[in-house]
């Protein structure tokens, strides 16, 4: 799964020179909460989020009046309270990497730059809900159950054999990655609704054949 197919394409960025006011405006009139920060030839030099605004502004018990808080304000830079130190991903880099990426960094959102490290979009932790919600099906409903199999190679045949020989369509499938050493391993599969009879002697075949953990039935839900 490439980064391209998810990312944001319109990417809003801004100068290192406009206030923390500007930034503020663009990220409430946009609805985002980070905005690459580029250089004059529009290089990614920082990132600036709703985080930092909101760490750089002063407390609500401040003793300024309106006028000197409108003043301090204006003067913060965006090069005075961004993060320079910027974590970038490639768009023919995967989405599985990107995921990494934001759980080891604890940030909600990466910058997509070209070779030249100038921003061609945005991917977010929303867009990476999306792809595991398009992957497994999950918003079309259906039924997973998970399996535990051997960890030899070919064990999934049978199960798929199964499936096939008892009219289920299969959705999706997706599997713990466990090192050799295990011997057992995870696998849920997504399969499409069947009428109440067969889906019956599926899971009683099912559970005399193969180790079973459990089985969920999801309703159909339509992401708006």
């Amino acid at each position: 799964m490439l980064v391209s197919n998810w990312m944001s394409k319109d990417v809003v960025t801004i100068t290192a020179d406009r206030s923390m006011m500007k930034a503020s405006k663009v990220m409430k009139d946009k609805g985002i909460s980070r905005v690459p920060v580029v250089d004059g030839e529009g290089r990614i030099i920082g990132i600036i989020s709703d985080r930092d605004i909101k760490d750089a502004s002063p407390s609500k018990a401040t003793t300024l009046d309106m006028h000197e808080l409108y003043y301090l304000l204006s003067e913060i830079k965006i090069k005075d309270i961004m993060t320079k130190k910027v974590t970038t991903i490639r768009e023919d880099e995967t989405v599985e990497k990107a995921a990494v990426l934001m759980l080891e960094g604890n940030f909600g959102g990466l910058p997509v730059v070209d070779d030249e490290k100038r921003p061609v979009g945005i991917l977010t932790d929303t867009d990476v809900f999306k792809v595991l919600v398009d992957i497994t099906g999950v918003n079309e409903g259906g039924t997973q159950v998970c399996l535990q199999i051997s960890n030899a190679p070919g064990s999934l045949l049978p199960v798929i054999e199964f499936l096939r020989e008892n009219n289920a369509r299969i959705m999706s499938i997706l599997t713990r990655n466990e090192p050799e050493t295990v011997e057992m391993k995870d696998v849920y599969i997504r399969i499409r609704d069947m009428e109440k009879p067969d889906f019956k002697r599926l899971q009683a075949g099912m559970e005399e054949k193969f180790q079973v953990q459990f089985w969920v039935v999801d309703p159909v839900h339509r992401v708006v």
